[in-house]
């Protein structure tokens, strides 16, 4: 199963309900064949700009991160049903892809451009290409009139 992260913005609430908003959600979660693996509390913050949601206007909102692991299909049944929640502003689902893991070394970095290995490569790279030369004066389509 692939990993997500739920990114959640909830209006602000007193903890019990808060605590049960974010019971439902995840319950929703496990309820689709989803996996919880963290919960991360990002706290209470004014909104960049005043949100609408469910005939409401918010100012101030409670932002949470879930991550999560769930079936591909599961992900559209999760937004619909995020969508109906009144106490949810805004959520969006995102998947998370492993990092591309980069050998690196401090000593081949250190080194002058001239003698990285990468710098090498490029130059015997340009070396291998062929570039046309023409005639000069020659007849047919290879003349080129302006080259010295």
């Amino acid at each position: 199963m692939p990993s997500y992260e739920l990114s959640l913005m909830l209006r602000v609430l007193s903890k019990p309900e808060l605590v049960s908003s974010l019971k439902r959600s995840a319950e929703t979660i496990v309820q689709q064949g989803g996996v919880l693996r963290q919960f991360i509390s990002i706290g209470t913050k004014p909104l960049p700009f005043k949100i609408r949601a469910h005939t409401q206007w918010h100012r101030e909102g409670t932002y949470f991160l879930m991550k999560f692991d769930a079936p591909s299909s599961a992900v559209e049944n999760l937004n619909d049903e995020f969508k109906r929640d009144i106490d949810l502003i805004r959520t969006h689902v995102v998947k998370c892809e492993e990092p591309v893991k980069q050998e690196c070394t401090l000593e081949e970095e250190l080194k002058s451009p001239a003698y990285r290995k990468d710098v090498q490569q490029l130059v015997e790279e340009s070396r291998k290409t062929v570039r046309k030369q023409f005639k000069q004066n020659s007849p047919g389509f290879d003349y080129y009139p302006f080259q010295k």
